[in-house]
């Protein structure tokens, strides 16, 4: 059943003229705005004076940081030098290739630079951020689906899908795995943390979703084939644990930093 409706999909949505829209494009179109919507829910919850127009400036701010961190990211751990001899492929974004990592780091930059402009707080606004995140990342790892790539072992479970890149031989569908811890999960236990009134301490989810995020990935990439160009590093481990090893131990810190702290949610930056 699976196996079929993958057989089905198109990468290309649509198409205008010369112009062909992907879905790899509208999954993260889709991603921001379901973001967007959930920080402004929740800051209405948390009775958070954030405007739509601070919204709307912040996932600017993170939309671009994710997509240049995310990119550069993938050039520099996962490239394996390919990027160095065909630099202009760094820019054919269509063909994939982001490191969730990267990604991160590039969203916490943009968001910090929007929170600095706007004057809004800018662990607050991490926390609301956190809470949305998987919604994008859900809507990611479908593209990746549709996409044909990231695909698993080779499995005879009754949802195994043929991948046209993956040879005659059902795979688990890891990104479909990811999908649902990395974005579903993740976000129904984040949000549902996010309806104790009065929330939860400063610091609270954008430590839970990066020490959650990194165990889901650890997990998921152990029926993950690694990127050809690099296989496993050692043994079974792969370049997706390796990194994503530090974001557990990361967000656990950040948790006890955050209930010692206990410092309360607030909009903007108090004035000096």
């Amino acid at each position: 059943m699976l196996n079929s409706i993958y057989q089905a999909l198109d990468p290309v949505a649509f198409s205008l003229g010369p112009l062909s829209v992907r879905w790899y494009g509208i999954a993260y179109l889709l991603g921001f705005i379901c973001a967007g919507v959930a920080i402004y829910r929740v800051a209405r919850h948390w009775k958070l004076p954030l405007t739509l127009d601070d919204v709307l400036s912040l996932i600017l701010g993170i939309a671009f940081g994710v997509i240049l961190g995310g990119r550069l990211f993938y050039v520099i751990f996962y490239g394996a030098g390919h990027y160095l001899a065909n630099p202009l492929e760094i820019f054919m974004l269509h063909q994939g290739g982001m490191s969730f990592h990267g990604g991160l780091i590039g969203a916490l930059i943009g968001g910090y630079l929007a929170c600095r402009s706007l004057q809004l707080d800018f662990f607050t606004m991490s926390d609301l951020a956190a809470i949305g995140a998987p919604l994008g990342i859900f809507f990611g790892r479908i593209a990746n689906f549709i996409n044909g790539e990231l695909w698993g072992k080779a499995t005879d479970l009754p949802w195994g899908v043929v991948f046209e890149t993956g040879g005659n031989v059902a795979r688990h569908p890891s990104q479909l795995y990811e999908a649902g811890l990395e974005g579903l999960v993740m976000f129904l236990i984040l949000f549902t943390l996010s309806r104790k009134v009065p929330p939860r301490y400063q610091g609270t989810f954008i430590g839970s979703f990066i020490m959650l995020y990194g165990i889901f990935r650890i997990i998921v990439e152990f029926v993950r084939i690694p990127d050809a160009q690099l296989g496993y590093l050692f043994g079974f481990i792969t370049m997706g644990q390796l990194l994503s090893l530090p974001l557990v131990i990361i967000g656990a810190l950040i948790l006890r930093k955050a209930y010692s702290a206990k410092r309360p949610q607030r909009t903007r930056l108090a004035a000096s």
